[in-house]
């Protein structure tokens, strides 16, 4: 039977290494704050603006911990964009696999996570759709294929809504009814969010029924 030893006065019962070769653990949360950081002040100053020291320094880290996230500060870009067109198609995707019968209904929720990327994220929306020019080019043709991907399940829903509706006028107004969400990121409307949040999804909706040559009812 072999002994058991009691560990010295103050030694430490967790073992100091986690993980191979070293006794550092990452922070799980340090690359969301990178990317906060740097959307706060990137929706002030611009992208080209912003150094990465000034990121690092927002978040609370060194510049050089930054470069084992993200190679450059483009990719800080990249896997900002990434995040927001992702999270609006993982909603069309939740809507599909769910097939609400009501088309309405579905586009209210579509409508509804558009105003909740622009009033609850604000900063990262600005940056979302003010320095898209700065993504390098194969990262900017994802992230347009991707939001062409998006616009088609507001287009499908809208044609599922009103069949009356074509489907070029319906990718117009789905394009408008999105800018409208979009434009009170040129202003500080002064609202509380709960009203802008009403104003815009009514706003959405009514840009949404005037492709039709009759809109239809509006409950």
């Amino acid at each position: 039977m072999s002994a058991v030893t009691t560990p010295r006065a103050g030694a430490s019962k967790t073992p100091p290494m986690v993980g191979k070769g070293t006794g550092r653990t990452r922070d799980p949360a340090r690359k969301e704050r990178i990317l906060s950081a740097a959307a706060d002040l990137m929706s002030l100053d611009g992208f080209h603006a912003v150094s990465m020291e000034q990121v690092g320094e927002a978040a609370g880290i060194t510049a050089s911990a930054i470069y084992r996230h993200f190679p450059g500060k483009a990719a800080v870009l990249v896997a900002m964009f990434d995040r927001v067109i992702d999270g609006l198609l993982a909603e069309s995707a939740r809507l599909a696999d769910e097939a609400p019968s009501d088309p309405r209904e579905a586009l209210l929720r579509l409508i509804d996570a558009q105003i909740s990327f622009v009033v609850a994220d604000r900063n990262v929306a600005q940056v979302y759709f003010r320095e898209v020019g700065h993504l390098p080019e194969q990262d900017r043709r994802n992230l347009r294929r991707k939001q062409r991907m998006h616009i088609e399940e507001w287009v499908h829903l809208l044609t599922e809504w009103d069949p009356d509706i074509d489907d070029a006028g319906a990718r117009t107004v789905v394009h408008c009814a999105i800018g409208a969400v979009q434009s009170t990121l040129n202003h500080d409307s002064g609202l509380p969010d709960d009203r802008l949040r009403l104003i815009l999804r009514n706003a959405a909706m009514a840009v949404l029924t005037t492709a039709a040559p009759t809109a239809p009812p509006r409950s």
